[in-house]
Parts: C-alpha cells; sequence; structure tokens
C-alpha cells in the first residue's frame, strides 16, 4: 500500500509538532516578512506618496480658500484635500496604467504602453549602477555612459547606410560598446591607481558633455547644413522595430531591456564571475585572500556597467528620439539610475521593478500636469522622497513600528527556556 501524499497546507503541524511550536514557526516567518528589505521598499514609496498628497494639498488653490473659513466649515477643508490630492493620484494612474475615459480599448492603454517606453531606459541604467552596487562600487558615471554610448550609437545610425537588422545591431553593439568603454576608463583607474570611483565617474561625466558638445558642432556629428547642435535623424534601417502600430510608441527596445535584466540575474547569482563580484563586495580583502583578482573584477564590473548604460543609450537614440539628438540626450536617465537601483536594492529583477515605478512617475506625471495644473515637480519631490526612505530603513521601520533586522526575536510563552548544561 503507497504512503499517503503529504499535505501542503502550510498550517498544517509537522510531524512531533506542538501548536506552540507551529505558533513560532508562523512568527518566525512573519518576522522575515518584516525584517525584509522589500516591504521597507514598499513602505518608503507609500510614505513618499503621503508626502506627495500633502504638498498637493499645500498647494491647491482650492484648499487654500477653503482654509480661510475652516472653523466655520471644516468639512468643506476636508472636501478640498480630498478633491486635490484624489484627482492628482487618479491623474497619475490615468496617464501611467490605463486611461479609463477612454472609449476605444486601445486608447485606454496606451498610458501603460508609455511607462513602459520610459521605464525602458531607465532600468538598463539602473542595472548598470546596481551591478557596480553588488561589487561595493558607487557607480555615478551613468551620464557620461549614455553620452558616449549615444555619440557612438548616433554615428553609426546615420553615417553607415547597412542593410537593415544588421544596421540596427550594428548601432546597437556600438551604443553598448561606447558606454563600456567610459564605464571601464573608471574600472581602469580604480584597479591600477586607487582612485576613488565616485570622484572619477563624476569628472567623467562632464567631459563626456563636452565632448560630445563640442562633436555636435563639427562634422562628425552635427546634421549638415544646420547651425543647431544636433544629430541627423537615425537612418529607418537602424531604428528598433515598434512592438505595436500607431499610436504606439513603444518598440523593441523593451525587450531588449528584459533580456538584459535576465542576463543581469545571470551574471550575478548563476556565472562564476558573479559569484567573484558578489565576494569583492561582501569583503574585498577576504576575496583577495581567496585567490580572487580583486583589481581586475572592478575593471570587469565597470566594463559591464557601462554596457548597460550604453544600451540605455542606444534604447533612446534608436528609438525614442530618432529625428537626432542633441548633448542633453540623457534627459537626467543617468542620475535617476542611481534611484532606481537603491530602490531595487541592487538586485536585477527589484531594479526592473523600480524602473517601471519611476516610468510610471514620469509618465502620469505630464497626464497630471496637464489635467489637474499640478507641476510635475511634485514627482520629482516624491522621487526625492523615496530615496530618501530608502535610505534610512531605521526611519520607516520606527513609523510603522517593524523589528529591526538583527534583534533577537521575543520568546513565546509556551517555549521553553535554554537550560544550561
Amino acid at each position: 500500500m503507497s504512503s499517503p501524499t503529504p499535505t501542503l497546507n502550510p498550517d498544517a503541524p509537522l510531524p512531533g509538532e506542538d501548536d506552540g511550536e507551529r505558533a513560532n514557526r508562523w512568527n518566525d516567518l512573519l518576522r522575515r516578512i518584516a525584517t525584509g528589505n522589500a516591504l521597507v521598499s514598499v513602505l518608503a514609496v507609500l510614505l513618499a506618496i503621503v508626502v506627495g498628497g500633502v504638498l498637493i494639498a499645500v498647494t491647491d488653490e482650492g484648499v487654500q480658500t477653503a482654509a480661510g473659513y475652516f472653523f466655520a466649515r471644516p468639512g468643506d477643508t476636508f472636501a478640498a484635500i480630498w478633491k486635490a490630492v484624489s484627482g492628482a493620484y487618479v491623474a497619475l494612474f490615468q496617464g501611467s496604467i490605463i486611461d479609463f475615459r477612454q472609449s476605444d480599448p486601445l486608447r485606454a492603454l496606451k498610458p501603460i504602453t508609455q511607462t513602459l517606453l520610459f521605464a525602458s531606459p531607465l532600468i538598463a541604467a539602473g542595472l548598470g549602477v546596481a551591478i557596480a552596487f553588488r561589487v561595493g562600487l558607487f557607480n555615478i558615471g551613468g551620464r557620461g555612459q549614455i553620452l558616449v554610448g549615444a555619440g557612438f550609437a548616433g554615428y553609426a545610425s546615420f553615417a553607415w547606410d547597412l542593410p537593415p537588422v544588421i544596421h540596427v545591431i550594428v548601432a546597437l553593439a556600438l551604443g553598448i560598446a561606447g558606454g563600456a568603454l567610459w564605464g571601464g576608463i573608471a574600472g581602469f583607474l580604480k584597479a591600477r591607481t586607487g582612485a576613488h570611483e565616485v570622484i572619477v565617474t563624476i569628472m567623467l561625466n562632464y567631459v563626456a558633455y563636452y565632448l560630445l558638445s563640442f562633436l555636435l558642432r563639427t562634422p562628425l556629428l552635427q546634421n549638415p547644413g544646420s547651425n543647431n547642435p544636433k544629430t541627423p535623424p537615425a537612418l529607418p534601417s537602424a531604428q528598433l522595430p515598434a512592438i505595436l502600430p500607431e499610436p504606439f510608441k513603444l518598440h523593441v527596445g523593451f525587450i531588449l531591456v528584459i533580456a538584459a535584466t535576465v542576463f543581469a540575474w545571470w551574471l550575478i547569482e548563476r556565472s562564476s564571475l558573479g559569484f567573484k563580484f558578489r565576494a569583492v563586495g561582501l569583503n574585498p580583502h577576504a576575496a583577495r585572500t581567496a585567490g580572487i583578482n580583486v583589481d581586475r573584477m572592478y575593471l570587469y564590473v565597470m566594463l559591464f556597467a557601462g554596457g548597460f548604460a550604453g544600451l540605455a543609450a542606444a534604447n533612446e537614440v534608436l528609438g525614442t528620439t530618432t529625428t537626432g539628438f542633441t548633448s542633453g540626450v540623457d534627459a537626467g536617465i543617468g542620475f535617476d539610475a542611481i534611484t532606481v537601483a537603491l530602490l531595487g536594492r541592487s538586485t536585477p529583477w527589484g531594479t526592473f521593478a523600480a524602473g517601471l515605478l519611476f516610468g510610471a512617475f514620469k509618465s502620469g506625471g505630464f497626464a497630471m500636469q496637464a489635467s489637474q495644473g499640478i507641476p510635475i515637480d511634485i514627482v520629482l519631490v516624491v522621487q526625492s522622497m523615496i530615496v530618501l526612505f530608502i535610505a534610512a530603513p531605521p526611519l520607516v521601520r520606527s513609523i510603522f513600528r517593524l523589528p529591526q533586522p538583527g534583534r533577537p526575536r521575543r520568546r513565546a510563552k509556551s517555549e521553553p527556556k535554554a537550560v544550561a548544561s
């Protein structure tokens, strides 16, 4: 007679486990959730949204008018606050997820495609910051890596006349190579001279910006017959194909970003090189003692980090700004990527989710400004508050009264005390 199949009910007691031990098992599970980083990240976003709601209410003219006679009719003030805050966040939702006011289902789904479009370069650049974090390097050079990658990919997109599929592949490869080259400079200086990567990458941002600004005024990158420092438009054969027809703008770049996230996860979590990266990030001295060439890991990780930023640049040049770009092509993506990586806890899939969130903020922020007249700076405040709360986990834990990680749990009454031998 075959043995019965074990139950899959998590609430069922294990063999030999009494009610007190089962309660302790559930308490341990809840404690791991409460002390985990994922919950802190979610609560940090909620706190930032609340702070943004307070700012919306304070700056709203209707709320200010109703507050003038608050003691006469306090309900008017609360109604005005609700109208201002709910209207703003409903507009944010409609501009980033789904616009339920549209009768056409396709047009109703356009906002989420815009969110994915804005999120694609943020995710790619965020992966570049996140992978450097895992090795203990603070990569502030996303902007410079994006600018150089844009210059490489942009030049290939209009200067070379190649067959369609080959052309876009070559332009993508050059964009990634340009970003990797610029990131590799910082990694080389870190490995050979011990120069601090924060200082080096910040300075390289300026070098890349002024170098690209100069090249945009030369025949190498400037559009012929134009006095504006702008490149010619990318040839159709070099443009990333659209995923959906007009009026949607989403292109294959988002699929490439998904593939990049899978690659980053495999690199960090499954490859031998990723094991060395994590070992160096945890303790470079112990890693060096174990035989790992730490300096070489610094160079390798900055090459990968710059390559991801170069993918973000190619995504913009070949898919979004195909009519030509200026020295402002990075559009703040390089610095926003730092926030995305912090919110994603330097993990590939966490960075992917954080990039989607910030893409929604960017897409919905424009809709919120257009329909409600609320400055888009409010969205920037929310993003800044997310960084603040992410950087201060004890503050978030104290606000929500969460247990601190590493603190010993309280022993249940049914759990026997340890007896000294």
